[in-house]
């Protein structure tokens, strides 16, 4: 599918800053390695050959009684010395660059927390968990749930502030007064407050962001609807006859899509910056589960362990710092009076 030539040349405009072109691949980067966290941190083999057959225990669990019967008939520890000298008698393994899961105890690591080393490079948090593990599934539950909860303020602020635009009057001055209650209730004491009285899972939290995460991009759409709704196109497309929903669909939206694109990543970054805030203060994923805010409280709470706050600035503060790059590359790119 070809871009038009107006999207083509801001797409270029976008690309020829190195500022938003290194951003954007670091932050894919940085996006790939989270969402390949098993492959890249895991205390199971990527690939088993055993007696001539492929394994790959990644993907699927391998009971311990294929390596002969005096070993038990559950899901194999492939950090247990005997299961080893099994494998590799009869065949090897293909390990991850990292040997821990996110939930993996560190033996021998030394009093936790320990401090990094050759083969625990952030070293292991207070229950010598490996740090840069944690990291990365922190990073991949980050990334997908900020994504998930964008794309849900999209969808709601876009529909409401499409509507408000569109029809104004009555509709919406109601709208606007709504809006502008709903946005300035106290949302961080709001969110701990369910949180605290619900215990709510991975689901309910993200509709819980969701009904306060659209209300900037709805005034934002709002405005732009509501200059669009007296152009000529659309005045003619209604003396014609063309059903309201159509006129905003296919006529108005396509010019709020750019302010609603350069707007992304901001509203990306603040969903991150929400949710590493309340895990933080223990009321945002349930416990147990790898965290940039459950990072920043361990570096909080073992200040003799600079490396754990290491960790969570470099992911937290590089994550964000690449999205405000792309935010700032993609308002230069789509400013109509240089790239009109």
């Amino acid at each position: 599918m070809r871009l038009p030539p107006l999207w083509q040349k801001r797409c270029q405009a976008f690309w020829a800053q190195r500022r938003g072109r290194y951003a954007l691949l670091g932050f894919a980067a940085i996006t790939l390695a989270g969402l390949c966290a098993n492959l890249l941190a895991n205390d199971r083999p990527l690939v088993m050959d055993y007696k001539g057959a492929l394994y790959f225990p990644v993907l699927h669990p391998v009971p311990e009684t294929l390596f002969g019967p005096d070993f038990l008939p559950t899901a194999a520890d492939f950090s247990n010395p005997q299961v080893q000298a099994a494998i590799h008698a009869q065949g090897w393994m293909l390990w991850p660059p990292i040997r821990y899961r996110y939930d993996s105890v560190v033996f021998n690591a030394g009093a936790a927390p320990a401090p990094p080393s050759v083969r625990d490079w952030l070293g292991t948090d207070d229950v010598s968990r490996d740090v840069l593990a944690r990291a990365l599934y922190g990073l991949r539950g980050s990334i997908i749930f900020s994504a998930l909860l964008t794309c849900l303020a999209v969808l709601i602020g876009v529909v409401a502030g499409a509507v408000q635009g569109f029809y104004g009057g009555a509709l919406d001055l109601i709208g606007q007064r709504l809006t502008e209650i709903w946005s300035g209730l106290p949302q961080l004491f709001l969110l701990i407050l369910l949180g605290s009285l619900l215990n709510p899972g991975f689901t309910l939290r993200l509709v819980f962001f969701a009904i306060f995460a659209w209300t900037a991009l709805a005034v934002l759409v709002r405005a732009e609807f509501l200059r669009a709704r007296n152009l000529d196109y659309v005045r003619a497309a209604r003396a014609l006859g063309v059903p309201d929903w159509q006129i905003m669909l296919r006529h108005m939206l396509p010019n709020a899509l750019v302010s609603v694109l350069t707007f992304l990543p901001f509203l990306f970054a603040d969903s991150i910056t929400l949710l590493a805030g309340l895990d933080y203060l223990g009321f945002g994923l349930p416990p147990g589960l790898p965290s940039l805010g459950e990072l920043a409280a361990q570096a909080q709470n073992n200040p003799q362990a600079p490396w754990l706050a290491f960790a969570a600035l470099a992911t937290l503060g590089g994550l964000l710092f690449l999205l405000v790059c792309i935010g700032e590359a993609l308002r230069t790119a789509f400013d109509p009076r240089q790239n009109g």
